[in-house]
């Protein structure tokens, strides 16, 4: 009897679970599955449809009307760069507030998660005022700048939590042994830290990835645009190619998926142990 309820309550779970898991990745399917109709035939009652035909073409047109490769490049370069420079930073300065004891630390590391509660719309006006007096607008490093400034934060809120576990002695091993603080940084803890570098990495990869406001402000330049001005093209004030935007919208959403998926394990891990060390 115990047996049966055992399976029994394990079919339920299973059932609960992936109708969780179909709601969720529905919004994906059915972002994929309108990239392949016509335009006009997306008014209707269904929610999903299938194509009498696959519409290529609106790939076709995202690439060539969109200017999808050279704004996903765009994306791709400010993006990565924010990536690594914010991980690095956020990694030595963690260890500084983790590790080392200096005059007014516990202030400074109040004041930089401050960064966490300020909003990205509150700080539009001030750079842009900044960068202009600075002859700095229309450029990729006018994002990257902001973009690893708002990365810093919560970078560092994840990653001095992983720190914390890390047991001391493990360094002070490494000290004995003439190791200095930057080869205890990046030879012992680097290794060491890779679940919350991933963690950070994936978090920032996301957000900075479909970021768009910074962008229409700071940058004028058709070459420096990023990848979700490419939906913009296909919007018109009486008519938009809704095939198209869908398939701009899918090439934005791939590769958010495919890096989330690379660094699934080491993510899980890294959110773990800061919340266990919580």
């Amino acid at each position: 009897m115990d047996t049966t309820m055992r399976r029994g309550s394990k079919i339920i779970l299973f059932v609960v679970m992936s109708a969780i898991a179909l709601i969720q990745i529905f919004p994906l399917i059915w972002l994929i599955n309108f990239s392949f109709l016509k335009s006009g035939d997306f008014f209707g009652s269904s929610f999903l449809k299938w194509p009498e035909a696959f519409q290529w073409k609106n790939y076709a047109d995202a690439f060539s009307n969109g200017r999808v490769p050279t704004y996903f490049m765009n994306s791709l370069f400010v993006t990565l760069t924010t990536v690594i420079v914010s991980a690095v930073l956020a990694l030595m300065m963690s260890y500084a507030f983790t590790r080392m004891n200096w005059k007014l630390k516990g202030p400074t590391m109040n004041f930089i998660m401050l960064g966490m509660i300020i909003p990205i719309h509150a700080t539009l006006l001030p750079n842009f005022i900044m960068f202009n007096k600075l002859n700095m607008l229309d450029h990729l490093g006018t994002l990257i700048i902001p973009y690893i400034a708002f990365s810093i934060p919560i970078s560092m809120f994840i990653m001095t939590g992983f720190l914390e576990t890390i047991p001391r002695v493990i360094e002070e091993s490494a000290i004995i042994d003439g190791a200095g603080v930057f080869t205890i940084l990046f030879r012992i803890i680097l290794p060491m830290t890779k679940p919350a570098i991933a963690t950070v990495s994936v978090l920032n990869f996301i957000t900075w990835w479909n970021e768009f406001i910074m962008a229409n402000t700071f940058l004028v330049s058709e070459d420096l645009k990023t990848l979700p001005f490419s939906i913009m093209k296909f919007t018109g004030q009486y008519s938009s190619n809704y095939g198209a935007q869908f398939a701009v919208m899918t090439c934005i959403a791939i590769p958010s998926i495919l890096f989330y998926l690379l660094f699934t394990e080491q993510l899980t891990k890294g959110i773990t142990a800061g919340a266990v060390k919580g």
